[in-house]
């Protein structure tokens, strides 16, 4: 290969490569680059091709701040890195302390590098690298970026060359640790039969990663991904990649491979992983095993993405952010929280009552069979019983154990034997779906799983990471083969037991307790806004939510509450509180009857009720089946809290029958924190109608602001509290939770205004401080009358007879959008469609009733929701659905 005149880079065949679209003529660039690889004869020069921007870094008439060099993996080559090129000079860039100079190489016998006739292993190639920076005479800091076999080679020259390094990014790569088998379709690519032919004499295995895109690469990408390996002769390096992957032991490149991943662990310096969570080949186990080799990573997972994650999303953005944030500064950021107060941690109430006979937990067994309980003495015991059980097993602090265990006795047993441990629970409930939780799981990467029976079976069906314990035992007769079959290590009754010997045996069952500003919590989201998030609260976070939930709602020791919405199950050790599961299928919240919930009130002379909106409507529905003395259990209850989704007047009002001398209050939070403000029945009367649902004022410790909103929709970042300001919704608070895990991108946009957490939420604040919630960000509508928000004209079409529920949807271009009311009728029409004309009529008159105009009505047989909690309309999967029905396309169900 010759450089030419122009700039442009010709081959041995005299095929142009150029142009490639995304790629400036003024990048190419050839290099003659002397080798000292054992491999090549000495005194030999390779002649490399390379994209570099350093033309682009000129033109700012700055220095470069650093130098990031990109290494591909196979099949690929230097295109690879476009959008860094193409980035590191961009206005955002430069802002943010750039330019960057962007070196994107192509190995030899890859790319239009030359085709040097010799079989390059990866100690060659890490050498290559190395031999190609000293000709290029690399100065400054550089930062190493890897994908792919490129990632080891980068991490290979990383861990050569430390006094340069500033930083190490890694995509979709992998070490290869011990005890992992290899990929499928690598394994496939290194079969005899097909090895030759599958990677050089054909082009299967380019087409085959090439079709890895999500969604798929447009004929031009692709073509250009294709254009240096045209030819047989061209793609012999294609296969010897392949072939020098050292899957065992004795292979030549296994102790070269062996190297790198132990000096990697002995690098100090920033690090960011970018995955595509898709990837068949380096799968989500390849990053949990980078994560532990590079505990100082920040990383993000994109959702859907597969392999070549760098053409599935914008990775150059998040890039120079995230090297703005830790490599130009001191890597500090604004936190949502100043974690401010004293700090008790939450196993303190269970350790004072250590001696305390008295009633602590409940179960109410399925109907007929009554109740189990235990004391907090026994409470204690078997807490420390498991921990102990569990540590030697080989839990230790700072593991992930994924709880996949209905909530009551077993599961707080679980909660609080981990807390006691300082390991990291892990919950992603069934009420996600299969889908959500394997998504959920794979994406936390638990070292541990414990399970009930079905969860397990789910664990081995879909590969869920972590050692598997079941939470109960086998019977005997089916013990052995159950345990072979779904992989498990120990049963729970098995490690409490072990752990009660050890500590009867005199040994000192010591646990160092955890520091404040550790994990110690992984809660996932609802999904119901997109894939569940995982939310992360330290021990410091978790005891804040804790004393927030207490001084709100006075929520003694001593206090017994009926835990009919998950979170709070967990929640009421560490507030003293008696607590009682009551006989429903808390992933099904709907599964809660009157009856039910009499019944678990009066197990325990419950004064306090934790139950979910979905809960509540059922409750409500089943009232008449209540005997005398459940209606008076009910009569009893003092206080109900529901939280989840906003809870309309007339419910309230029926549930207030039901609880006579209770005090309704209906929070306002997220799984990012709970709760953020308070509103009783009479404060939601008093308030009357208005534009959205009122939550009231914020709770104890916790601060709300408002971003208001641009003419087109944009979150202007100015908070303020001035009344009748519709914007995002900001929250300060001690419990508002650490961090998303493995979302970095999602983290940094969460606290882009410094100093706040970003709930994603849409409202604003009237004259009283009360704050009024007008729908999520994502269902902002952007008509030509300006920016609309749905909830007020969504509750006044909810008044119409016959209408169930109802959704407010824009279809259409931002900015021109129209407005699509979409209904559940009771009963529920057979045929989704257009609305009839005498209910369109009044749909249409009750959103002009709040000052939004309709472009059409449509009806649905059901609306698709948000699983756990059955209240949350999945509003973007309707604007979708009726952007087709309303072109006259095949609508099918949103």
């Amino acid at each position: 290969m010759v450089a030419v005149a122009s700039g442009e880079v010709t081959d041995s065949e005299g095929a142009s490569p150029a142009p490639w679209p995304g790629v400036r003529g003024e990048w190419q660039r050839t290099l003659a680059v002397p080798s000292t690889s054992d491999v090549d004869p000495a005194g030999s020069q390779r002649q490399w091709h390379y994209l570099d921007n350093e033309s682009d870094v000129l033109a700012t008439g700055q220095e470069p701040v650093g130098t990031l060099l990109c290494v591909h993996g196979n099949p690929t080559w230097s295109y690879l890195w476009r959008t860094l090129l193409a980035g590191a000079t961009s206005p955002t860039t430069l802002a943010a302390g750039g330019p960057w100079r962007v070196i994107a190489v192509d190995q030899l016998d890859m790319g239009f590098s030359e085709r040097t006739g010799t079989f390059r292993r990866l100690a060659d190639r890490i050498n290559d690298l190395a031999d190609f920076t000293d000709a290029l005479a690399l100065t400054g800091p550089v930062v190493s970026v890897g994908h792919d076999w490129g990632g080891l080679i980068s991490l290979g020259w990383a861990t050569r060359h430390r006094e340069q390094l500033a930083a190490v990014v890694l995509t979709n790569t992998a070490v290869h640790p011990a005890g992992f088998a290899l990929p499928p379709a690598l394994k496939l690519a290194l079969h005899s039969a097909v090895h030759k032919w599958g990677t050089t004499t054909s082009t299967a295995f380019l087409r085959i990663t090439h079709g890895l895109g999500q969604p798929s690469l447009t004929e031009d990408v692709r073509d250009a991904f294709m254009a240096p390996y045209k030819t047989v002769a061209r793609r012999a390096g294609v296969g010897n990649f392949v072939a020098d992957i050292p899957f065992t032991t004795d292979h030549p490149s296994r102790t070269t491979l062996d190297t790198v991943a132990e000096d990697i662990g002995t690098l100090s310096v920033p690090a960011f992983m970018m995955w595509g969570p898709k990837d068949p080949v380096f799968s989500d186990r390849y990053l949990r095993d980078l994560v532990t080799r590079l505990p100082q990573a920040d990383v993000h997972r994109f959702e859907g993405a597969s392999h070549l994650v760098q053409e599935d999303r914008d990775i150059a953005a998040p890039t120079f952010a995230w090297l703005a944030k830790n490599v130009l500064s001191d890597g500090g950021s604004a936190s949502s929280t100043t974690g401010a107060g004293d700090y008790i941690p939450m196993l303190a109430e269970l350790d004072a009552r250590r001696e305390d006979t008295t009633t602590a937990v409940v179960d109410m067994l399925p109907a007929g069979e009554g109740t189990r309980g235990l004391s907090w003495a026994q409470l204690a015991r078997d807490v420390d019983d498991l921990a102990a059980g569990l540590r030697e097993l080989g839990v230790k602090a700072g593991n992930r154990v994924s709880l996949l265990v209905p909530p009551g006795i077993n599961l707080t047993t679980l909660i609080y034997s981990c807390l006691r441990l300082g390991a990291i629970i892990v919950v992603a409930d069934a009420g996600l779906g299969t889908a959500g939780m394997s998504r959920a799981i794979k994406g936390a990467g638990p070292d541990y799983l414990i399970g009930i029976e079905r969860a397990l079976a789910g664990a081995r069906l879909y590969n869920w990471p972590g050692v598997r314990i079941a939470a109960d035992d086998f019977t005997p007769s089916t013990a052995g083969a159950k345990k072979a079959v779904l992989d498990v290590a120990a049963t729970i009754p098995q490690l409490m037991a072990n752990g009660r010997v050890v500590r009867l045996a005199g040994t000192p069952a010591v646990f160092s307790a955890p520091s404040p500003d550790d994990d110690a919590a992984v809660l996932f989201t609802s999904g119901s806004t997109g894939p569940a998030k995982g939310v992360v609260y330290t021990n410091r976070r978790l005891a804040a939510m804790r004393d927030t939930l207490k001084s709100t709602y006075r929520l003694e020791a001593g206090t017994a509450l009926v835990a009919g919405f998950a979170p709070f199950a967990l929640l009421g050790p560490a507030l003293g509180a008696t607590t009682v599961t009551p006989d429903m299928d808390v992933t099904a919240p709907r599964t809660l009857t009157a009856k039910a919930l009499a019944d678990a009130a009066a197990a325990i002379s419950a004064t306090v009720v934790f139950a979910s909106p979905a809960a509540l409507v059922n409750v409500v529905a089943t009232a008449a089946e209540l005997s005398p003395a459940q209606q008076k259990a009910l009569a009893d209850i003092e206080l109900v809290l529901s939280a989840g989704a906003p809870l309309a007047v007339p419910l309230l009002e029926r549930v207030q029958k039901l609880t006579p001398n209770a005090a309704l209050h209906t929070p306002y939070g997220m799984t990012e924190a709970l709760p953020v403000t308070d509103i009783d029945l009479p404060g939601i009367r008093a308030a009357g109608v208005g534009n959205g649902v009122c939550v009231g004022t914020p709770v104890n410790g916790a601060t709300v602001a408002i971003a208001p909103l641009s003419a087109e929709g944009v979150v202007m970042p100015e908070p303020g509290t001035a009344p009748g300001i519709t914007g995002e919704i900001l929250v300060r608070a001690p419990h508002v939770k650490e961090r998303y895990d493995r979302l970095w991108i999602t983290q940094q946009r969460s606290v882009s205004i410094p100093g706040w957490h970003r709930s994603g939420d849409v409202g604003h604040l009237d004259s009283e401080g009360r704050l009024w919630v007008e729908g999520r960000m994502e269902h902002i509508l952007t008509t030509a009358d300006g920016v609309k928000t749905p909830v007020a004209a969504e509750q006044a079409v909810e008044l119409v007879t016959s209408v169930a529920r109802a959704a407010i949807v824009g279809v259409g271009p931002a900015g021109t959008q129209a407005v699509v009311a979409i209904v559940e009728t009771l009963p529920a029409v057979k045929r989704s469609g257009l609305a009839p004309v005498a209910l369109a009529a009044d749909v249409r008159a009750a959103a002009r009733s709040v000052g939004l105009q309709l472009s059409a009505v449509l009806v649905i047989d059901a609306m698709p929701t948000d699983v756990r909690h059955n209240s949350k309309i999945d509003r973007a999967k309707l604007a979708q659905w009726a952007g087709r029905m309303l072109a006259g396309k095949k609508a099918g169900r949103p």
